[in-house]
């Protein structure tokens, strides 16, 4: 009898438009790949539209795709009572009727061997899946949340603002290890993530599990262009922001001092309007992109400036898969299985970002050879159907118990 599994998710896993999307669909297809049935259940919101009309036929029968609108905007009163109470306001946004309903009925329905949760601001939501099925209960964590957000709150200058992110940091942090122990088992993107599970207090099934990805095809008609860098990643992830704006201000004056001829490419959705707006000499800001593979293909260097963050970043995994070379921060790199200096550079200061691009520029066989590295590295440890297969065994040891 084929396994089958509740994925439910806190945004639409499909069409994969940035890197947490992506990592949920990666097992979407690795499940469906290894003849286990599947599930989507998934919030709909004003930032993470999506209609079920707009999708595949095959995809929506395939998963029983199913979605509730929630607004989840951030509103000033809520975030005040959430602040005075001393509540997650991350967490409490997810909470809504009209989900709880939805989520009740379909297990009612519905008899499911897991319920895969895809991030912990989905945590409310277990006792329902206790109440109504018999299925595992399992938290597929992209990242340590709260981690992201100590480190928002470390690099930020404004007082009061410095002030509200360490309440949003430790409420967060205290809902997240007050409630860790409400899954049957925790999956982090890195082992990284499971060593921090494991330091504080989950007792049971906790493993590291990385972002699968399917090698895409070569583009043989776009030409790299010589000299040119670029990032990609959704500009509405305050993490990619913050890293733009530090990399422009800081690094972007060093690096033309030392390559007069480098040309800096940033694309991603919802940019600001000021980063669209930046003039500096060859910066170009480019937007949501229609095919980001292609953009890849077409530029030389991938730079992350990421200062703060958690779990993998996908666009860095997509980008080692067709062979560029990755210039990152250590937060950046965080979780990937990387050697520095064989299949990626780490750059953590403006020196050392421009100097790091120089070497690439000078020595063209030194570059490609970290690209080359970085594509047989993605190949030998990120497949899909290999990690979605490695995840289903556990499964199905947690099942047979």
């Amino acid at each position: 009898m084929k396994m089958k599994i509740l994925q439910f998710c806190y945004k639409p896993p499909y069409p994969t438009y940035d890197g947490g999307s992506m990592a949920m669909h990666s097992l979407t297809e690795g499940f469906l790949n290894n003849s286990v049935q599947v599930k989507v259940l998934a919030f709909n919101s004003r930032k993470h539209p999506c209609k079920v009309e707009n999708l595949p036929e095959t995809y929506v029968n395939e998963t029983g795709f199913e979605t509730v609108f929630v607004d989840l905007d951030i509103k000033p009163i809520p975030a005040f009572e959430a602040w005075i109470c001393g509540e997650s306001y991350h967490v409490k946004r997810f909470i809504n009727s009209e989900m709880k309903r939805k989520l009740r009925d379909i297990l009612k329905k519905e008899e499911f061997d897991i319920v895969q949760f895809e991030s912990v601001f989905l945590t409310p939501y277990v006792p329902i899946v206790r109440k109504y099925s018999k299925a595992k209960v399992v938290l597929r964590a992209p990242n340590i949340e709260n981690k992201i957000w100590k480190r928002i709150h470390k690099s930020t200058g404004n007082p009061l603002k410095k002030m509200y992110l360490k309440h949003l940091a430790l409420t967060l942090e205290r809902y997240e290890l007050d409630h860790m122990n409400d899954y049957d088992a925790v999956f982090p993107i890195t082992d990284l993530d499971a060593e921090y599970f494991r330091k504080n207090g989950f007792r049971k099934l906790c493993k590291g599990l990385p972002f699968g990805i399917d090698t895409p095809e070569i583009i043989s008609d776009v030409l790299e262009e010589k000299n040119t860098i670029f990032h990609i990643g959704s500009m509405d992830w305050f993490p990619n922001e913050q890293g733009i704006k530090w990399f422009l201000n800081e690094c972007w004056d060093k690096i033309k001092a030392l390559c007069p001829d480098a040309e800096a490419y940033f694309a991603g959705r919802k940019m600001p309007q000021y980063l669209l707006d930046n003039r500096q000499e060859g910066v170009h800001m480019i937007g949501e992109v229609d095919d980001s593979i292609r953009f890849m293909t077409s530029k030389q260097i991938m730079v992350v400036p990421l200062l703060s963050g958690s779990g993998i970043r996908v666009k860095i995994i997509e980008a080692m898969s067709i062979g560029k070379t990755v210039v990152a921060t250590s937060v950046a790199a965080e979780g990937i299985m990387y050697e520095n200096g064989k299949n990626i550079i780490i750059a953590n200061t403006p020196d050392e970002f421009a100097q790091a691009i120089k070497h690439c520029f000078d020595d063209q066989e030194y570059c490609k050879s970290i690209g080359k590295e970085a594509a047989k590295l993605i190949a030998e440890k990120y497949n899909t159907n290999k990690i979605a297969r490695q995840l289903l065994d556990m499964y199905e040891q947690m099942i047979s118990k």
